[in-house]
C-alpha cells in the first residue's frame, strides 16, 4: 500500500534522480500508442475549431452583423479574433500554471471543457456580441490546451523522440484543420461550378441557412469526445517527481519499462550521479520571471513566436477573407467561393507538412525547420500570387505551398519551446511563449490586415510572409536541445 509519506516526499533526491535515470534511459515511445490517439483527438477538435472560422465566418457575419457584406466581412472579422487571440493569452497564462501546481491530465480536461463549451455557444449565439463572447472562451480553452499538450509530450515522449511525437500530434491538428475547413465550405458557403466552388455546397447565394452553426455544433462534439478519452491518460512522471510523489511515478515508469521491454532489451540505467531532478521551489511564474536564465529564453522565444504567429495567423484565420478582398484594378480577383475553396485545398499543406515532419522532425536541428519553412513559404506566395490569379488550379498549388511552408516547422518549435523550460514550470514557461506570442496573430489582424486590399497580390502575401523570415532568424540563437535529457537542457 502507498503510504502519505511515499505518496509526496521530497526530503530523498537520490530516489527522484534514480527514478529519472531509468527514465531517461528509454528511447521508444513507452506509453499505449492509444495514448497518442487520445491526444491526437483533443488537438484534433482545437484546430477544427481554430480554422472553421476561416471559411464560415463570411456567412455567419451576413447573418449576425447588420451591416456586413461578403465584401466588408473583413472589418468585423478584426474584433472576433482579437478576442478569440486574447482568450488565447489569457487562458494559457492563466490555466497553465495551474497545471504546474495539480497536474497536466486534470488541466488537459478543463481545457477541452472550455474549448467545446465556447464551440457549443458559438452554434446557439443569437448575435454578434455572443458569438464574441462564444469565440473568446473558445481562445481560452484553446490556448491553455496548447501549452498543457505540449509539456505533457515533451515530458513522456523519449529523448530522443520528442520533436517527432510533437510533430504526430501535430498531425492530427492538421487533419481538425482541414475538417473545420470543408465542413465550413460545405455548410456555409453558395455552390458553384467546380473548380470556382463545391456544387454540392448548399448556403443559398445570399449566404441564407444555418451551416455556420452546424459548423460550430460538429466542434462541440469532438471536444466531448476528446474529454471522455482524456480520463485514460497516466500523469506525466516526470510532473509527479518534480511534486514529490515518488511512488505514483516509479508505478508510470515501471508501466513504460515494461512496454520498452517487449520491444527490446532495455539499455543500461545511467548513473544517477549525472540526474538532478529539481523539486518545485515556489510559485512556477514567480520562478522564471525571477531566475535571469530562463528569462533570456522567454525573450527569445516570446518574439520569435510573436513575429511567427503574424505571418500564421495571417494565413490562418483569415486567407479567405484576404483572398476575397484582393483586388487587381478596381475588380476582386477572387469570388467568395473561389476563395474558401482555395483556403481549404491549402490547408491539404498543413497535413502534409504535419506528416513530413513526423517522419523527419529528428533529423535535423529543432531551429532549422523554421528558416526551411520561410522559404517554402515565400515560393508558395510568389506561386498564388503571380499565377494564382488566372489560374485557380495555380492558386491551388500555390496555396498548398504555403500554408505547407508556415505550418512545418511548428510541430519541431513546439518541442523546443516546452524543452526550454523546467519540469516544475514547462506550462507555464510555454504559456508565456506561445500564448503571449499569439499577440503576434492579433497584430497581424490589427495592423497588417487593413493594408492588404491596397496592395497587389505579391506585396499583400509577401508582407505576410515575411514575419515568419525575421523570426526564423531570431530563433538561431536559442540552444540545442535535439537528443539531451531535458533535465540538462532546463536545471
Amino acid at each position: 500500500m502507498t503510504t502519505q509519506k511515499d505518496s509526496v516526499d521530497r526530503t530523498d533526491p537520490s530516489r527522484a534522480a534514480g527514478i529519472a535515470a531509468r527514465l531517461d534511459r528509454l528511447d521508444v515511445w513507452c506509453l499505449s500508442y492509444l495514448f497518442i490517439g487520445i491526444i491526437g483527438v483533443g488537438f484534433l477538435f482545437t484546430f477544427y475549431d481554430i480554422f472553421d472560422i476561416n471559411v464560415s465566418w463570411i456567412q455567419s457575419c451576413v447573418q449576425l452583423h447588420a451591416h456586413c457584406t461578403p465584401g466588408n466581412a473583413g472589418q468585423t472579422l478584426k474584433t472576433v479574433l482579437l478576442l478569440n487571440l486574447a482568450g488565447y493569452a489569457v487562458g494559457t497564462v492563466v490555466l497553465s500554471p495551474i497545471a504546474d501546481r495539480i497536474g497536466r491530465k486534470r488541466m488537459l480536461m478543463v481545457t477541452l471543457v472550455l474549448t467545446g463549451l465556447g464551440s457549443l455557444y458559438n452554434a446557439l449565439a443569437p448575435d454578434y456580441v455572443n458569438f464574441v463572447i462564444a469565440r473568446t472562451i473558445t481562445g481560452i480553452g484553446i490556448g491553455a490546451d496548447l501549452a498543457i499538450v505540449n509539456a505533457y509530450i515533451g515530458e513522456v515522449a523519449p529523448k530522443n523522440g520528442r520533436a517527432r511525437y510533437a510533430s504526430v500530434i501535430f498531425a492530427f491538428s492538421a487533419v481538425g484543420a482541414f475538417f473545420g475547413g470543408f465542413i465550413g465550405l460545405v455548410l456555409s458557403t453558395p455552390s458553384a461550378p467546380w473548380p470556382s466552388g463545391l456544387p454540392f455546397a448548399i448556403a443559398g447565394a445570399e449566404m441564407q441557412g444555418d451551416g455556420w452553426r452546424w459548423t460550430y455544433a460538429v466542434g462541440a462534439m469532438l471536444a466531448l469526445l476528446g474529454l471522455v478519452l482524456r480520463f485514460e491518460l497516466p500523469e506525466s512522471p516526470r510532473w509527479l517527481l518534480s511534486r514529490g510523489r515518488y511512488a505514483e511515478a516509479e508505478l508510470v515508469v515501471k508501466d513504460m519499462e515494461r512496454r520498452a521491454g517487449a520491444k527490446k532489451p532495455l539499455p543500461p540505467v545511467p548513473p544517477i550521479a549525472d540526474v538532478t531532478v529539481a523539486p518545485e521551489r515556489r510559485a512556477p511564474m514567480k520562478e522564471l520571471l525571477g531566475s535571469p536564465f530562463y528569462l533570456r529564453r522567454i525573450a527569445l522565444l516570446l518574439t520569435m513566436w510573436l513575429l511567427a504567429y503574424a505571418t500564421v495567423y495571417g494565413f490562418s484565420s483569415g486567407y479567405t477573407v484576404v483572398l476575397a478582398g484582393l483586388t487587381d484594378h478596381g475588380k476582386p480577383v477572387y469570388s467568395p467561393p473561389e476563395a474558401g475553396l482555395i483556403a481549404v485545398i491549402g490547408v491539404l499543406g498543413i497535413v502534409v507538412a504535419a506528416v513530413f515532419a513526423a517522419v523527419f522532425a529528428e533529423r535535423i536541428d529543432r531551429r532549422y525547420w523554421l528558416p526551411i519553412g520561410a522559404i517554402v513559404t515565400f515560393i508558395g506566395c510568389y506561386v498564388t500570387a503571380v499565377g494564382g490569379g488566372r489560374h485557380l488550379y495555380v492558386a491551388f498549388l500555390g496555396s498548398a505551398v504555403i500554408f505547407f511552408g508556415f505550418d512545418i516547422w511548428v510541430g519541431p518549435t513546439y518541442a523546443l519551446s516546452a524543452e526550454l523550460f523546467p519540469t516544475r514550470a514547462r506550462g507555464t514557461g510555454f504559456a508565456l511563449v506561445d500564448g503571449v506570442g499569439h499577440i503576434g496573430g492579433a497584430f497581424a489582424i490589427l495592423v497588417i490586415a487593413p493594408h492588404l486590399s491596397s496592395l497587389s497580390p505579391l506585396k499583400a502575401f509577401l508582407l505576410i510572409a515575411a514575419f515568419q523570415a525575421v523570426a526564423a532568424i531570431i530563433l538561431q540563437f536559442a540552444p540545442r536541445t535535439r537528443n539531451v535529457p531535458l533535465e540538462q537542457v532546463s536545471p
